[in-house]
């Protein structure tokens, strides 16, 4: 079977922040950002990849959404894989922006193995972990940077 992870989707207070700490700390593209600013879609998305996206959703979508209380908090964090390179890169941004490391770098394992992993919240206080592989160069591309 063939798979691959399509989107997440981050229920968000303050759509223009968190638009700003992934596009500029984390360098993913955003996506549909115009659109959304002139009302013409319901939420952004920022681009990890070519298979995966992380939705945005504006208050005004999960407030009135059944699914709230169910889903509000089973979200422990969620990984991003980059290369020893890009993965040195975003350290730096986080340190030069006063972004606090929670834990790391520290020995995790993976889909691919074990890989050196940092961990840090956005700014509404999703976890984050960001790792490479040591032995992986076929991480696929994340569009950081790009």
């Amino acid at each position: 079977m063939e798979c691959f992870m399509d989107h997440i989707v981050l229920n968000v207070e303050d759509s223009k922040n968190m638009m700003a700490f992934y596009s500029k700390i984390l360098m993913f593209a955003p996506e549909r950002l115009e659109e959304y600013d002139a009302g013409k879609v319901p939420f952004p998305s920022i681009r990890l990849n070519s298979n995966t996206i992380i939705d945005l959703f504006p208050k005004k979508m999960w407030q009135k959404d059944a699914r709230d209380e169910q889903s509000s908090e089973n979200l422990n964090h969620f990984c991003i894989a980059l290369s020893k390179g890009t993965w040195q890169e975003l350290l730096e941004r986080l340190k030069a922006n006063n972004i606090n490391i929670q834990e790391g770098p520290v020995p995790r394992w993976g889909a691919h193995g074990t890989g050196t992993s940092i961990y840090f919240q956005d700014p509404e206080g999703n976890l984050i972990e960001a790792r490479y592989y040591e032995d992986k160069n076929n991480v696929e591309k994340c569009l950081l940077g790009s």
